[in-house]
Order: C-alpha cells, then structure tokens, then sequence
C-alpha cells in the first residue's frame, strides 16, 4: 500500500509518517517508481506506537517496542528492551501519583481552613453580582 493509504488505516497523517520514518520507527521502503510501499506489519507497528502514546509514551520511548516487532515478536512489547521501558514507565506514573497525592492534600487542607474561616462569621460577598 502506498502512504496516503496507510495513513487511512492508522487514523494519521502522511506528514506524521514521513516523521516516524526520518526517526527511523518507519521503514523506507520504496518501489520502482519512487513511492514508498507499506504492508500490514507497517500498520501493526503504527498501531502499536499509537497505542503507547496514548498512555503517555513519548515516541522515543516506543523505538525498543518497533524494534521489537520488527524481530518477529507479534505483540513487541515481550523483549527485554521493551520490559524495561515499561518499567521505568511505572516507576514514572507512581512517582506522578505520589506528587499528586501530596497537592490534593494541601488542596483539601485549604479547602477545610477556608470552610472553618467562613463557618460563623458573615457571608462571604461575590464581587460579581454586588
């Protein structure tokens, strides 16, 4: 298939295809005439970058999973290189989650001081409506 069409089939752009193969995630295969040519492994390896950048995987980070695939592995993500991306993956996500926790903390602590300031006192003015 020629760009235009795999583009079709992976819900992208020919320009974002054009990337991934200057990147190298893409292979360039062309044929007599000049046109770039894809077949279905092509449209695997987009749907599996497009995947992993939907959880949040920088496009570097999905290079150990194309390799991957291209190897032969059919879901390219059961090579050492790709475990350990997943890995450091989850060592990232619970490192958000613990930073998270903290804010919602100091946000909750606000929210239990501002209602306590307000408790007994007058009602609280909104500036918009005078």
């Amino acid at each position: 298939m020629r760009i235009g069409e795999l583009a079709a089939r992976a819900g992208t752009t020919t320009r974002t295809l054009r990337y991934y193969e200057s990147r190298g995630l893409l292979p360039a295969r062309r044929a007599g005439n000049g046109y770039r040519t894809y077949d279905e492994d092509d449209v695997r390896l987009l749907e599996q970058i497009r995947t992993l950048q939907d959880f949040g995987f920088d496009l570097e980070e999905t290079r150990p999973f194309v390799e991957c695939l291209r190897s032969g592995h059919p879901e390219g993500d059961s090579c050492p290189a790709s475990l350990a991306v997943y890995r450091r993956k989850l060592t990232e996500l619970d490192a958000l989650i613990g930073e998270l926790g903290a804010v919602r903390d100091q946000v909750g602590a606000q929210l239990t001081r501002a209602e306590a300031a307000i408790e007994g006192g007058p009602e609280p003015r909104c500036e918009l409506t005078g």
